[in-house]
């Protein structure tokens, strides 16, 4: 069970992420486009570690798999910012939050002809971490509608895609090598961006306009925090059983345990920041109460995963 450990790991430092692009698309890279072009683009310096990991050329159906795993992720993420763009985070995230794990059990259902399913109580578990992850960011007043269900569930549809093509890849190939051309796969879409988004193009190739240093160093960090994430959540992919890919998109709930913390702190700490950026968290007591019981779902949902 060392990949439950892994995931959490890996959406610990996630919230941490998900803070960080708020402010970067809040204040200073406004674009979604231009924003995952720019991940997708750095993803390519991943190519350095193949000195120190290795890496191999496996049969082309297993190097389309990883690229398409590689592409349909920035895809995903491209979908997702643009939700967080248009809408409110507390109704994009816990709609994309909740649908990714169904989705991502039905696609390997699908895939492997209705052999992969998951253990009766794996299945409780399960259906606890989803629970606990939609209550504890779900607000009544902001509840996704018709508006924003189209982008929830094509961001949530691609992620998990995404998540179950990359297993099929690391079944067949080693784990840095699997994960290098997924990479790659990201890289490749990130140029799709630039070279079919007149948006991108102008932002890119602007003259007038600099990229500031500040900018340019958050961003950076973020994304070296962002790839360590990632890296994490792709090695517990790679170890966990096929049907338990479903439950690590489920383990996203401690994401937003962290990140309700996080958020609190800064609301006491950076009130005036915390409210500039769309951060600012204000708890009735109603919603104090129901945010204790999604803590308290996906706590259950990780003994009964543990034990």
């Amino acid at each position: 069970m060392s990949w439950i450990l892994i995931a959490i790991l890996s959406y610990l430092i996630l919230a941490v992420v998900f803070l960080i692009d708020k402010y970067l698309l809040t204040r200073l890279i406004p674009n979604p486009k231009v924003y995952v072009f720019y991940i997708g683009v750095l993803g390519i310096l991943i190519l350095f570690l193949i000195p120190l990991v290795g890496f191999s050329i496996p049969e082309p159906f297993q190097v389309f798999l990883a690229l398409l795993s590689g592409a349909v992720f920035i895809y995903s993420i491209f979908w997702f910012y643009k939700g967080l763009r248009l809408f409110e985070a507390s109704r994009i995230v816990p709609a994309i939050g909740g649908i990714i794990p169904l989705f991502t059990f039905g696609l390997i259902y699908i895939f492997s002809f209705g052999k992969e399913t998951l253990l009766f109580s794996e299945s409780i578990a399960f259906v606890l971490l989803i629970l606990g992850s939609v209550l504890i960011v779900f607000e009544k007043e902001k509840f996704i509608n018709f508006k924003s269900l189209p982008i929830c569930i094509l961001a949530a549809f691609f992620f998990s895609l995404s998540f179950v093509l990359a297993k099929y890849v690391y079944m067949e190939q080693s784990f840095w090598s699997g994960y290098i051309w997924i990479r790659i796969g990201g890289f490749l879409m990130a140029i799709c961006f630039l070279l079919f988004s007149k948006e991108v193009k102008k932002e890119i190739f602007k003259k007038r306009r600099k990229f500031p240093r500040k900018t340019a160093g958050i961003f950076i960090s973020n994304q070296v925090m962002g790839v360590g994430a990632n890296i994490l959540q792709n090695w517990a992919i790679a170890l966990a059983p096929l049907a338990c890919v479903a439950i690590i998109n489920a383990l996203q709930g401690i994401q937003y345990v962290f990140l309700l913390f996080l958020t609190v702190f800064l609301s006491l700490a950076r009130p005036l920041w915390a409210k500039r950026v769309g951060l600012r968290e204000e708890i009735s007591k109603k919603l104090f109460f129901q945010k204790l019981f999604a803590i308290l779902l996906i706590g259950v949902g990780l003994v009964i995963l543990a034990f």
